[in-house]
């Protein structure tokens, strides 16, 4: 599972992310809603181990400074970072030999065909459409099994058929048990498959709801643009299992 806990992030001057604490069990699928500059992406990096941050962040029980949390997370950044001179193929097998994977050449295959990348295979990163970007950085990301999955913005980019396969990738993973998180600010292309989500707003928590408080995504709708657009903050209510923020 994801734990985090009192994550703090500042940027000289500027508190990109102010004390944030929350879980992702396994088998569920949390999503980060909130505008441009909310602090979404600040956060999933310091998960991520990218960035310097005050607070606990623990993967699979692990630290995620250690070796342990980084071999058990599948991170897709926002813009996709590609090799220019490695193929398609090459990427995904740095990636199997990063992590001592066996058996991968047919996970491999079987990513590529569902993101219709598998003609693709000797098609070099820098001849890539953005797109292809995209599904290829995903494809990198999910090829080791991850227990805990960050996605950023991961449907920016791709197009229907694409974006139908990842959301049954995503439910896929769900039912294997991995924790998800996801951030975006476009709700629709998460509605129908979330269990909780947490609405961010310059850099704090400001509401969460779980699928049992929040039945449709219309109700969430509603609350993140009265929220976003009226600068209402919402004091709660919060899971038990963290509150007061400190790790126990």
């Amino acid at each position: 599972m994801l734990s985090v806990r009192g994550v703090t992030k500042r940027y000289d001057r500027v508190l990109a992310n102010d004390h944030l604490s929350f879980d992702v069990g396994p088998g569920e699928i949390t999503i980060l809603l909130g505008p441009n500059g909310a602090g979404k992406s600040t956060l999933i990096k310091c998960i991520a181990g990218l960035l310097k941050f005050e607070g606990v962040v623990l993967i699979d029980g692990h630290d995620n400074k250690s070796m342990e949390a980084k071999r058990a997370l599948g991170y897709v950044p926002e813009l996709p970072v590609l090799y220019d001179m490695l193929t398609v193929w090459e990427h995904l097998e740095f990636i199997a030999r990063a992590y001592r994977l066996r058996d991968w050449k047919a996970k491999a295959d079987v990513l590529l065909e569902r993101f219709e990348l598998a003609d693709k295979k000797n098609k070099l990163g820098s001849d890539l459409s953005k797109g292809m970007q995209q599904k290829l950085s995903l494809s990198c990301g999910l090829i080791t099994d991850p227990k805990v999955i960050l996605l950023d913005e991961p449907m920016v980019g791709l197009d229907p058929h694409a974006i139908k396969e990842l959301k049954s990738i995503i439910v896929e993973r769900k039912h294997e048990g991995s924790s998800i998180l996801i951030s975006t600010h476009l709700l629709d292309s998460v509605a129908g498959f979330w269990d909780s989500a947490n609405i961010m707003m310059n850099g704090k928590i400001a509401a969460s709801r779980s699928r049992s408080l929040a039945s449709d995504n219309k109700e969430l709708e509603d609350l993140y643009f009265e929220i976003t657009e009226g600068g209402h903050r919402d004091p709660g209510p919060e899971p038990a299992a963290y509150a007061g923020g400190a790790p126990q």
